[in-house]
This record gives structure tokens, sequence and C-alpha cells, in this order.
């Protein structure tokens, strides 16, 4: 568990020097992952429809409700490596 804490920390600040800007899905499977996997199932509420941002965000994060907190830091550190 403590290695794959360490993995994550270590992708997380590898996300953040990227050569590349990934395309909007890739970010909001990134943004969705790295929630799932710090915070768990989404609890918040649905934003409107005037935030499309953050609408996208939270239907990106809802979709992985169940997964859990493990299975989401390794696909996150999956992600970030195959964008490195």
């Amino acid at each position: 568990m403590a290695d794959l804490k360490a993995q994550f920390e270590a992708a997380v600040a590898d996300s953040k020097n990227l050569t590349e800007r990934p395309d909007n899905a890739t970010l909001l499977k990134l943004y969705a992952l790295y929630k799932q996997a710090t915070l768990g199932d989404n609890g918040d509420a649905k934003p409107g429809f005037g935030d499309m941002v953050g609408r996208a965000k939270w239907d990106a994060w809802n979709g992985l409700k169940g997964t859990s907190n493990d299975d989401a830091m390794q696909k996150y550190i999956d992600l970030v490596g195959s964008l490195s």
C-alpha cells in the first residue's frame, strides 16, 4: 500500500511536467481518477447546466463510483505512464 501511494504521488508530480498537454477527454479521466483515488465516491451535488466544465468533471468522477481507491490510483499511474 505504501508503495502504491508513493507511485501515485510520483505520477501526480509527473502529470504536471508532461511534454505535451493531453486532450480534454484524457484530462477529464486524470481528474476523475485523481478525485476517486483521493476522496472516494463522488458525494457532491451535480452542477447545473450553466456550468459545463463543472458538469463534465462531475460526470467523469461520478462514472467511477464504486472503484476502490487503490484501483483508481493504479489506473492513474498507468495513464500518466502512457502519456510520458
